[in-house]
């Protein structure tokens, strides 16, 4: 089974981090970490990423992972990396987001008329793509499963890991990575944040989609 992930340059780490320690795991996976161009790729928090391959060189998948990241919607300006998602997506058996990385997919053509879920911050962007926006974890419409903000692409590795491999296997890659999240504050989504703190956020990652 070929899993592909999608680099490019200023992305956020752990969208693409967090679902490749566990699909990496999955019995028979191949992961193929792919950019515009093969090298270094440099992460919004700078950390420094390798693609193995060009776009050129990896033309089918059974498996697609879109990271995002603030710069997500600057990808609408290069139709090579469009056309690429676009030629993977029709021979695959999944598709995935994670965070912005489903406007990504939406600029493609690949979500219009389907559900989806986004990071909170720019839900709204989802329906220029003729989405439907769902504030949900994970929303499958299809083959295609999206995932909100940044920490959610662990959740939708262990959900896709269950639907290629079974449950058993993806409760133990779970308990292998003792993903089990008790979080110092209850601070970790738009209802249950400081309604103060929450604006004063949004127009900080606002300001950052943006300028990209």
């Amino acid at each position: 089974m070929n899993i592909t992930f999608l680099f490019y340059n200023g992305m956020t780490a752990l969208d693409a981090i967090g679902p490749h320690e566990i699909l990496s795991r999955l019995p028979g996976a191949t992961v193929q970490r792919v950019a515009l161009s093969a090298g270094k790729i440099t992460t919004c928090s700078g950390l420094l990423l390798n693609a193995d391959y060009a776009l050129s060189e990896v033309t089918q998948s059974d498996v697609l992972v879109i990271p995002g990241g603030g710069k997500a919607s600057s990808l609408s300006d290069y139709p090579e990396i469009l056309d690429w998602i676009r030629l993977i997506h029709s021979k695959t058996t999944w598709t995935t987001s994670v965070c912005t990385g489903s406007l990504i997919l939406g600029a493609a053509g690949i979500l219009a008329g389907k559900k989806a879920t986004t990071h909170w911050a720019v839900m709204d962007r989802l329906s220029r793509w003729g989405a439907e926006p769902v504030q949900e974890r994970l929303v499958q419409s299809g083959k295609i499963i999206t995932s909100a903000g940044v920490s959610a692409g662990i959740d939708m590795a262990l959900t896709l890991a269950a639907k290629i491999s079974g449950e058993t296997v993806a409760k133990s890659l779970q308990l292998a990575l003792e993903y089990d999240p008790e979080p110092p504050f209850d601070s970790g989504s738009p209802k249950k944040a400081d309604p103060i703190l929450l604006e004063n956020l949004r127009k900080k990652m606002l300001a950052v989609f943006d300028n990209n």
